[in-house]
């Protein structure tokens, strides 16, 4: 068997809270030089390409400037800073909610996506996080949707980062959501929903299809109030993407604010603040994996749509 590579560390540093592109040479004996590779490879105009070989900003292992005539290696690795796109700063701030020398715990707010991704990448949780408190090893265990807020967990160190992502994965970690929705007096609750939901690439949304539950969601409503809003708890045992807002969806109370569901008005474009997902990670529960310490984290966000409903739909 052929042991893979190792990766060696990068010999860059994190800019703006942003870690340098890494990309390794698949075997191939396609392409002759680097820069044929890299010009084919990345989706960015070959001039521009061009431009980071001519000032030095693609290096190697070493450190060292790789020259665009550098010929084609299987397996080698290069590094470069990608250009960052223009990004609108969300308005809101990040809140430490727990820190220690494992992990840090931060209650995010709508609309900051928690890793660079896409058109956001320096205006991520992840990257504030290293900027404003000095981690740069910094490295999150799970994700939350950028347009979701609430408690996100990051870990410290990298060589226990395994440790506490396997939590998740093994759904060893209890975490419970808040939302705003219509109230349906006719909707018995609480209630446990099971179906099986499918994410295709490429497509914005989630959707219901035969077959056996891979989506399991405890739904209970908290509170209601005469204008016909409800307040509701829900639970996940399961991590399909869009899990919660797909079954409160099939049930007949969409979310608050929702741009996909039931009908896709969006996505919501950078910069727009206006009517947040009324949808927040409430609660973090779990035994830490590595000190054994059993923590519990709450958010102290009020959702805006149930403080004032008015405010909330007129994007205040």
């Amino acid at each position: 068997m052929r042991r893979k590579r190792p990766v060696p560390p990068s010999p860059l540093p994190q800019r703006n809270g942003v870690d340098p592109v890494r990309v390794r040479l698949p075997a191939s004996e396609r392409w002759e030089t680097v820069r044929d590779h890299l010009h084919e490879r990345l989706a960015a105009e070959p001039r521009l390409i061009d431009s980071m070989f001519d000032t030095g900003q693609i290096v190697g292992a070493d450190g060292r400037p790789v020259p665009a005539d550098a010929p084609y290696v299987p397996g080698l690795f290069v590094w470069f800073h990608r250009e960052l796109p223009a990004e609108v700063p969300v308005p809101y701030p990040l809140e430490i909610v727990h820190r220690d020398e494992h992990i840090v715990v931060v209650d995010k707010p709508h609309f900051l996506a928690t890793t660079p991704r896409g058109r956001h990448v320096a205006e991520t949780a992840l990257a504030r996080l290293r900027r404003d408190l000095g981690i740069p090893t910094l490295g999150p265990a799970h994700r939350l949707d950028r347009l979701t807020a609430g408690l996100v967990l990051f870990t410290v160190r990298p060589e226990e980062r395994g440790a506490y992502q396997t939590l998740f994965r093994d759904r060893r970690v209890r975490k419970e959501y808040e939302a705003v929705a219509p109230y349906d007096p006719a909707l018995p609750l609480p209630r446990t929903v099971r179906s099986r939901i499918v994410k295709e690439r490429g497509v914005l949304t989630a959707r219901e299809v035969e077959g056996e539950p891979n989506a399991v969601s405890d739904i209970e409503l908290l509170d209601h109030r005469p204008d016909g809003l409800g307040r509701y708890r829900l639970v996940p045992h399961t991590g399909q993407t869009h899990q919660l807002r797909v079954h409160m969806t099939a049930l007949g109370v969409p979310l608050l604010g929702d741009p996909l569901y039931p009908e896709v008005t969006g996505p919501v474009p950078a910069g727009d603040f206006r009517r947040p997902l009324q949808l927040l990670a409430r609660t973090l529960e779990f035994t830490d994996p590595v000190t054994g310490v059993a923590h519990r984290f709450r958010s102290g966000r009020v959702l805006a749509a149930w403080a004032s409903y008015e405010d909330w739909a007129a994007g205040q």
